[in-house]
C-alpha cells in the first residue's frame, strides 16, 4: 500500500495545559473526564473504546516499549511530518518515558503512539502523539491519550501538559485539555548561535 505524501508543516505550537487539583470548584481548567461511555473508567479517566473492542479491529494495545519497533515508529513520525529520531537517542527516551501504543494485530508495526516524560510523581509532558496516517479517523489517538492519561492518573501525576499545533489543538480539548489555563504560559528553552558562541 502506498503511504500518501505529506507537505512539511509549521512548527509553531501551542501550550495547553491539564490541570488536575482535588477540588474542581476552585479550578476550571481541570482535566475533565469524558463523558460515560461504554468503555469502562481506568483510573478515573472514562476511556470511549476498550481494549477488547480495540482488539475486536486488529489493534493490541500496549503500555510499555518492550516490543516496539523504533525504526517502524520512526516510519509513523516520518508519514506524519514529525522529524525522523536517531534510533538510539530514541531508545534511551522510552526508557524514560510512560509509553502507550496501538499495534497492528497483523503486523506488530506500531499505527498509534503517545509517550509522556516526567518526575513520575507531580508532572508529566505529553510528547510524540502520532497515528498512522492510513488509520487516522478511526478514534486511535484518543485510544492512546486516554490511556497514557489513566496511567499518569493511576500513578498520582496531577500536572499533564502539552504542546500542540494549532491545528490539532480540537483533538487534545475533549480529553481535557485547556489552553493557557489560569494564565500560565508555556516557555521552550532554544539555545541560538549568538548564546553558543557566548559560552
Amino acid at each position: 500500500m502506498q503511504q500518501p505524501q505529506l507537505q512539511p508543516r509549521l512548527r509553531a505550537r501551542t501550550f495547553l495545559h491539564a490541570a488536575v487539583k482535588l477540588n474542581p470548584r476552585r479550578n476550571p481548567f481541570l482535566l475533565r473526564r469524558p463523558a460515560a461511555s461504554a468503555g469502562g473508567a481506568v483510573a478515573g479517566v472514562q476511556l470511549t473504546v476498550s481494549d477488547s473492542e480495540l482488539s475486536s479491529r486488529g489493534f493490541a494495545v500496549r503500555r510499555t516499549a518492550e516490543g516496539l519497533d523504533v525504526a517502524a515508529l520512526n516510519e509513523v513520525f516520518a508519514r506524519v511530518g514529525f522529524p525522523r529520531r536517531q534510533e538510539e537517542r530514541l531508545r534511551r527516551a522510552l526508557e524514560h518515558s510512560e509509553v502507550a501504543w496501538l499495534a497492528s494485530e497483523a503486523t506488530g508495526r506500531p499505527v498509534a503512539f503517545a509517550r509522556a516524560a516526567g518526575d513520575g510523581v507531580f508532572n508529566a509532558v505529553v510528547w510524540d502523539v502520532v497515528v498512522e496516517p492510513s488509520c487516522q479517523g478511526l478514534g486511535l489517538g484518543r485510544a492512546v491519550m486516554e490511556r497514557l492519561v489513566a496511567e499518569l492518573r493511576r500513578k498520582g501525576v496531577g500536572n499533564i501538559v502539552l504542546y500542540a499545533e494549532p491545528r490539532v489543538v480540537g483533538f487534545y480539548r475533549p480529553l481535557g485539555f485547556a489552553m493557557d489555563p489560569d494564565g500560565i504560559r508555556g516557555m521552550a528553552y532554544y539555545r541560538s548561535k549568538q548564546n553558543q558562541k557566548q559560552q
